[in-house]
């Protein structure tokens, strides 16, 4: 593998020209099919399997004409303080409103006039009614237009003096933020850039090559969205990683090119070592991440699987952007890559009088420097202290992670949202006026099975709707249940049962098994089919989905990942600890994210309007980017101390050497991140302060806790015993020269006394 790609790397540094119009052609090369490409489809959300999808589909085919998938806007109307929705001139308005509604977009299909069902529609004391706006597309497709018309609508009847806010996925979700906390993070990640190496060339490169990796990768995304129904939001955990990844293996490739031309190494020969190398790192690191987001499919979301494998795609391409097209660019400005302080000593070029006095006193400086770096400083520390390090890093982390135990999945929720937006005001106003369960309604179709249940034009479903419904009513939790509605061929029939308490409320999860429970033993009395959907029961799916899936995934992932890494460390230990080492850190994170967002502490802080529970796909998405990250730095640090052990270094001196050359690389790598994803922790949403703030916390733990002091602290007390393989594994497993041992390159150059390391 080494020997592979460090001619690759050079050859790349040759050929640069080459590589870099190739690159150049690929990335205009896509771009240019994403524009000219059919518009991707719109986002459709399925889960084979489960009930609330069964009854979905059942609900499509037997009401035709329901717009079942078509968007929906529940808007909200409260009147003047002293007066009630039935007052002469507040009807004038609210029916003033419900004709505007109707007629303010061709996609609109249907208005429910509030005044036709008083009971259901307008509050017990009077003052506050709704009416739902059904469209016929999509809540995706739902033009500008539309959403234009239904705003001017509610504003004007605000206008007349009414409180109006509109809740449901046809309303328009407005982005309160402009970006501020994502410039702010990529700002902080050019700053960390420039302050570890010193260079601005050598800082833009990562940045530029990332950019270019995702550019490619999301343009190829939008181009075969239409072929392999992949919807404008696929590309977003491609972005996230692709970005996250593509800034790393450049700099660890830029990092290791700087120390191998520090070594006295020609530019060629640092760039075809860097690659072989860093590089084969890199290209390990990709594979976990790779197998982590493929590994998605087992969750048997189609949504969540075209994520996971357009997000691998986009990892892969950064892989190959980071061993070709990095080597290229350092042949482009192999002197200015190095930091300005002594760039003198690298330059291919004769130099003048007054520029060798420079280099000279540069060197002399150099040789009257003996103080180690921070991370040879540290990594010395550690394996003075071994237990006392171990410790308190398992100990802290594992406190830490003790609320993890507590934690409840849900989805988000217009109850979730801001106070400043009109979808958690109408969420509010329909909370205080009619329960909070009214939020949340359920749906429950009955299909007949008897044959002569069609006879009266539906009074066979209708009958046995209105039979289930008196059933269900009786249950704990049921605030209320709609009389059966049946559809036009009189075979299926659909009831609304509105729970006693919120969406997201645990006791509506169980309200939801305990309807479904029932159910079971109405259906053979009933002679009839009986399923429990809607919004509220469909998150409840999803989530249950997720958490069986957790388990498998985690172990897909972690056993993949430990064969790699031991194909890579020729090591059982060495794998074993990384694993279990991400598994403390996303445990430490999840209970950081429970006491925050679900506990409530700090929620001042973080400007929390809503704790409650966590969002279902915060495990899955947590363990399948930080694992990915966590390995970057794994790999990039292990690497290096298996490639001293390997060239004949005592286990100690060969974690100094893997923190001499890659603790600061690491820690800068880890910063960057740290930074970019903060920037989502100033959003107004607070889902997405969860993922910003998750991200940022495990990226953390992972990188400062688990790989900079366990990871070095469980080597010290291993010894030699960290690299054991047995024989017999050793024989069977591939060879793949990860740390260069195969290479044919020039002796590396004697260490300066500055960086001996006389620790056993």
């Amino acid at each position: 593998m080494a020997t592979f790609l460090s001619k690759l790397g050079r050859l790349a540094f040759r050929r640069k020209g080459v590589t870099l119009l190739l690159w150049l052609l690929a990335f205009v090369g896509t771009g240019v099919a994403a524009s000219s490409a059919p518009t991707p489809p719109a986002d459709t959300f399925s889960m084979p399997g489960t009930e609330s999808q069964e009854a979905f589909d059942l609900l499509t085919e037997k009401f035709p004409d329901a717009s079942v998938d078509g968007a929906t806007a529940r808007v909200v109307v409260r009147a003047p303080a002293g007066t009630k929705i039935t007052t002469p001139s507040t009807r004038t308005e609210v029916e003033r409103l419900v004709a505007g509604l109707g007629a303010s977009s061709p996609q609109v299909v249907g208005v429910a006039d509030p005044y036709k069902t008083p009971a259901v529609s307008i509050s017990e004391d009077g003052t506050t009614a709704y009416t739902v706006v059904t469209y016929k597309v999509p809540a995706a497709e739902v033009d500008d237009t539309a959403h234009d018309a239904l705003d001017a609508a509610t504003e004007q009847a605000r206008e007349a003096g009414l409180t109006v806010e509109a809740g449901g996925d046809a309303v328009k979700i407005e982005q309160a933020m402009g970006g501020t906390g994502e410039q702010i993070g990529i700002l902080v990640s050019a700053f960390v850039l420039v302050l570890t190496f010193g260079s601005m060339i050598a800082a833009g490169m990562p940045l530029i090559t990332a950019l270019i990796g995702v550019g490619i990768g999301i343009s190829g995304i939008t181009a075969l969205g239409s072929t392999f129904g992949l919807s404008g939001t696929t590309g977003t955990l491609a972005m996230m990683i692709g970005l996250a990844v593509g800034i790393d293996y450049a700099l660890f490739i830029v990092s290791r090119f700087r120390a191998e031309r520090a070594e006295g190494r020609t530019p060629e020969e640092a760039a075809g070592r860097a690659v072989g190398t860093a590089g084969s790192a890199v290209v390990f690191a990709g594979l976990t991440v790779i197998v982590a987001l493929a590994g998605l499919a087992v969750v048997n979301i189609p949504m969540l699987t075209k994520m996971g494998l357009a997000a691998a795609g986009t990892v892969a391409v950064a892989v190959l952007v980071a061993i070709t097209l990095v080597p290229a660019l350092l042949g482009l400005a192999p002197v200015k890559v190095m930091a300005r302080k002594g760039r003198l000593r690298y330059a291919v070029k004769p130099l003048s009088d007054r520029q060798r006095r420079r280099a000279a006193k540069h060197e002399a400086l150099l040789a009257r420097k003996t103080k180690p770096n921070l991370g040879t400083r540290w990594a010395r520390y550690v394996l003075r202290h071994p237990v006392v390090v171990l410790l308190v890093g398992v100990i802290g982390l594992g406190t830490i992670a003790v609320p993890a135990a507590s934690l409840e999945l849900g989805l988000p929720g217009e109850g979730q949202m801001s106070t400043q937006t009109t979808q958690r005001k109408a969420y509010d106003l329909l909370s205080e006026s009619f329960g909070p369960g009214f939020n949340g309604p359920l749906t429950v179709t009955v299909q007949t099975t008897s044959a002569d249940s069609t006879k009266a034009a539906g009074a066979g479903a209708k009958a046995a709707g209105d039979e289930i419904g008196k059933a269900l009513a009786k249950t704990p939790g049921v605030a209320s249940v709609s009389p059966a509605t049946s559809n036009t061929a009189g075979d299926t029939a659909i009831l609304t049962v509105v729970p006693t308490t919120g969406p997201t409320e645990k006791r509506t999860e169980e309200l939801v098994h305990a309807l479904r429970d029932t159910a079971d033993g109405l259906e053979r009395s009933t002679a009839s089919r009986i399923l429990v959907t809607g919004q509220t029961a469909m998150f409840i799916d999803f989530s249950q989905t997720l958490d069986d899936a957790l388990l498998p995934y985690l172990a897909l992932v972690v056993g993949l990942a430990f064969l790699l890494l031991m194909v890579v460390f020729r090591s059982v230990l060495v794998p074993l600890k990384a694993a279990l080492g991400f598994l403390l850190s996303v445990a430490a994170a999840l209970g950081a994210v429970v006491a925050v967002f679900q506990w409530g502490w700090l929620a001042d802080v973080f400007g929390i309007d809503a704790p409650g529970p966590i969002m279902s796909t915060m495990p899955i998405f947590m363990i399948g980017v930080v694992f990915g990250l966590a390995m970057d730095y794994e790999v990039f640090l292990v690497s290096r101390m298996r490639e001293s052990y390997a060239h004949g270094a005592r286990p100690g001196e060969a974690v100094v050497d893997g923190f001499r050359y890659g603790g600061r690389v690491v820690g800068a790598a880890a910063v960057i991140m740290m930074s970019v994803f903060s920037g989502f922790i100033v959003e107004d949403n607070d889902f997405v302060k969860m993922i910003g703030f998750a991200l940022a916390i495990a990226v953390l733990f992972d990188a400062f806790v688990v790989r900079m002091a366990i990871v070095p602290a469980l080597f010290a007390l291993l010894g030699r015993s960290a690299w054991w393989l047995p024989t017999w594994l050793d024989r069977i497993l591939p060879r793949v020269d990860v740390e260069g041992e195969k290479l044919a390159a020039t002796r590396p150059a004697p260490r300066s006394p500055r960086e001996s390391t006389p620790v056993g």
